[in-house]
C-alpha cells in the first residue's frame, strides 16, 4: 500500500516562490476551500505532475511555471510503501527528476523516459489512468470511466486487479513466438540442405564407382537449374522491393490521419458536451419564469430569445456531430487501408528475408556441384568419400533433433500464447471478480438512494436497468445521476485494489464533487459514505461551499490570492 505523506511546490502555476507544503497522511478528512482562482485545485496538478510528469487537467507543461517569475518550479512528494520512504523531486526552469530511496538518489544515468517507466513499473505499480480512476474524481476535464472506450477500461482493471504483467508477457511471447517460427523455418531449409547432402554423396558414391561423364553432366545441368531458380528468385525480391517502395509513398500520411482521428474524438466529446449544455439550458428557460439567483422576474421576450439561440446552436451542434462522423468514418477506412499496407510491407520483408536465405543456400549447393565436378574429375577416393558420407549423415541427424527442438518450442509457446490471450486467464481472472465489482458498485448506489441495477460484463460494457423502467445507459441519466455512478465506481475501484493490494493508497481527492450535481440528498449520503471509510484513507475534498462543510470536516484548509500568489491563509483542525 502506497502511503502519501507529504506533497509540496512553488512558482508551480499560481503560486510563488515559497514552498506550499500539506501533509497528506494528517487527518481522516481535510477540507480544501478558496473563491475561483485562488488556487486550491493546484494539488490534483502537482500531485499528477510530479508522479506522472503531466497535470491532472488539460494545462500545456511550459504553463505550469509560474507566469510572474518565470522559473525554478519544483514539484516534491514523499510517500512510504512497505517502510521504504520514497521521495520524488519534479522541476521545470532548470529540468530536475530525482527519485530518492531512503534518502538515497536513485541511479541517474538512464533517460527520464526510462527513469519514469521504472517508477509507474516498480515503485508506484500504476500508470497515469489507474491512478486518477482510484485515487482522484470530480474535475470538469476528468474522463470518468464510464466515458472511456472498453480497451481504456480495461486497462484500468487490469492495473487495479494486477493482471497487466499477462499483457506485458504476451508483448514479450508474441516476438518469441516470431523469432520461433522463423528458426522453424530456417531449420526446416537447413534440414533439408543436409538431406539433400546425404543423397549427392550417396550418389556421387554410386556414380564414382562406375563412370564420373554421366555424374558431372548431371550436376551441370543441377547448377544450371538452380541458376534458373536464383534468376527467378531475383525476380521476385526486385517486385517485393518496388512494392515497398510504392508502399512507403503512401504510409508517411499514416501519423497524419492517426493525429486528425483524435482531433475529431476531443472535438466530438467537446461537442457533444456543448450539447448537452444547451439542452440543459433550454429546459432552464422553459421551466423558469424567475432566475433562482437574484430572483427577479425572466422577460417572455428573452426568455424565447434565449430559447431560440439555444435551438439554433444545438441544430448547429447536431450538424457538426453528423458531419464529424461521416469525416471519422472516412479517416477509419484511411487509417485501416494504410495499416493493411504497412502489414503488407511487414510481410514483403519478411518474404525478402526469406528468398535471400534462399539464393544464399542455392548459391552455396552452385558452389559445392563446382567442387564436386572439380574432384570428379580426379581418379575417385572411395574411403574418402565414405568417410565425408557419414559426416553428412552425423550432421543431418544433429539438425533432426535441432528442429525437433525448436518444433516442440513452438508448439508450447502457441499454447501459452492461447493462455495469455483476453480471453484466456485474464478472461478467468476478470470473471471471478465481475460479480464482486458489480455487488459494490450496486451496494454504493443504494446507499445514496441511486435505486438502479448496475451491471457491467466481461467486456466492461455497462447494462442499467431500473424498476418499472426499462434498459438505460450511462448517457441516458442527468448529471447527478452520473455523478453517483462515477462515485459508487471509484469507491469500488478503492475496494478492490485494496483486496488485490495492486494500487492501494491512503489518499482519497474529491475535487469539487458537492460543488456540481449532487442534491442535498446525495451530498448528506457522501458525506456519510466518506465517513464510513477506513481510517487508514486520507480524504481531501476540494470545494466552494466552506461555510456548509467546515465543521464536517477533521481539518480546513483555505487558499487565497494574496499580491497575486496563491497562499495557504488558514489551517485548522477540527474536533469531530
Amino acid at each position: 500500500m502506497i502511503i502519501f505523506n507529504t506533497i509540496k511546490w512553488k512558482n508551480f502555476l499560481s503560486t510563488g516562490n515559497q514552498f506550499t507544503e500539506i501533509e497528506l497522511d494528517k487527518n481522516q478528512s481535510t477540507l480544501i476551500q478558496g473563491s475561483n482562482g485562488a488556487g486550491k485545485s493546484t494539488i490534483l496538478d502537482a500531485l499528477c505532475f510530479v508522479l506522472f510528469n503531466k497535470p491532472f487537467r488539460k494545462i500545456n507543461k511550459p504553463q505550469l511555471v509560474n507566469s510572474i517569475n518565470e522559473k525554478d518550479c519544483v514539484v516534491q512528494v514523499e510517500f512510504t510503501i512497505g517502510g521504504v520512504v520514497w521521495n520524488v523531486v519534479r522541476g521545470i526552469k532548470p529540468n530536475k527528476f530525482e527519485i530518492y530511496k531512503n534518502d538515497v538518489l536513485v541511479d541517474q544515468t538512464a533517460a527520464a523516459i526510462d527513469q519514469q517507466k521504472w517508477l509507474e513499473q516498480n515503485v508506484l505499480k500504476m500508470n497515469y489512468k489507474s491512478f486518477t480512476q482510484v485515487v482522484i474524481l470530480g474535475s470538469s476535464t476528468f474522463v470518468p470511466f464510464m466515458q472511456l472506450t472498453p480497451a481504456y477500461r480495461r486497462e484500468v482493471i487490469e492495473d487495479i486487479l494486477d493482471i497487466q504483467i499477462f499483457s506485458t508477457m504476451n508483448l514479450l511471447l508474441k516476438d518469441r513466438l516470431r523469432q520461433t517460427e522463423e528458426q522453424k523455418k530456417e531449420c526446416s531449409y537447413e534440414l533439408k540442405s543436409a538431406e539433400e547432402k546425404v543423397k549427392m554423396q550417396e550418389e556421387y558414391i554410386r556414380n564414382s564407382q562406375t563412370t564420373n561423364d554421366g555424374v558431372i553432366l548431371t550436376k551441370q545441368k543441377e547448377i544450371a537449374k538452380i541458376e534458373e531458380e536464383i534468376f527467378d528468385l531475383q525476380k521476385q525480391i526486385n517486385m517485393l522491393e518496388v512494392e515497398n517502395l510504392d508502399i512507403d509513398a503512401y504510409t508517411s500520411e499514416f501519423d497524419n490521419v492517426s493525429k486528425q482521428i483524435r482531433k475529431l474524438h476531443e472535438l466530438n466529446f467537446k461537442i457533444t458536451h456543448n450539447l448537452t449544455d444547451a439542452k440543459k439550458n433550454i429546459g432552464f428557460f422553459h421551466d423558469n419564469d424567475t432566475c433562482p439567483t437574484c430572483t427577479q422576474t425572466i422577460q417572455k421576450e428573452y426568455k424565447d430569445r434565449k430559447i431560440s439561440d439555444l435551438q439554433s446552436k444545438s441544430e448547429q451542434y447536431l450538424d457538426a456531430l453528423a458531419k464529424m462522423k461521416d469525416q471519422l468514418e472516412d479517416l477509419d477506412k484511411q487509417y485501416t487501408h494504410l495499416q493493411d499496407r504497412r502489414d503488407i510491407k511487414k510481410s514483403n520483408t519478411s518474404k525478402l528475408f526469406h528468398l535471400s536465405n534462399i539464393i544464399n543456400r542455392n548459391e552455396n549447393s552452385i558452389e559445392s556441384l563446382k567442387n564436386e565436378i572439380n574432384r570428379l574429375s580426379d581418379s575417385p577416393d572411395i574411403a574418402k568419400m565414405q568417410g565425408k558420407l557419414e559426416a553428412y549423415q552425423e550432421e543431418f541427424k544433429d539438425l533432426e533433433e535441432k528442429c525437433s527442438a525448436v518444433n516442440k518450442l513452438k508448439l508450447e509457446y502457441e499454447v501459452v500464447a492461447n493462455l495469455l490471450k483476453d480471453s484466456g486467464i485474464k478472461a478467468r481472472v476478470i470473471k471471478k471478480y465481475i460479480p464482486v465489482i458489480n455487488t459494490r458498485i450496486n451496494k454504493h448506489l443504494t446507499s445514496m438512494d441511486f435505486y438502479v441495477n448496475f451491471t457491467l460484463d466481461e467486456e466492461f460494457n455497462e447494462v442499467i436497468k431500473s424498476r418499472y423502467r426499462d434498459v438505460f445507459s450511462y448517457s441516458s441519466f442527468s448529471e447527478g445521476e452520473k455523478q453517483k455512478i462515477d462515485l459508487a465506481l471509484l469507491f469500488t475501484w478503492r475496494e478492490i485494489a485494496n483486496m488485490k493490494n495492486s494500487v492501494s493508497t491512503n489518499l482519497l481527492l474529491l475535487d469539487e464533487v458537492f460543488d456540481s450535481s449532487l442534491d442535498s440528498s446525495a451530498t448528506e449520503d457522501l458525506l456519510k459514505i466518506l465517513k464510513s471509510i477506513d481510517k487508514s484513507t486520507n480524504v481531501f475534498v476540494i470545494s466552494h461551499k466552506g461555510d456548509i462543510l467546515t465543521d464536517k470536516f477533521h481539518t480546513n484548509i483555505k487558499f487565497e490570492k494574496v499580491s497575486d500568489f496563491s497562499k495557504i491563509v488558514s489551517s485548522a483542525d477540527n474536533d469531530i
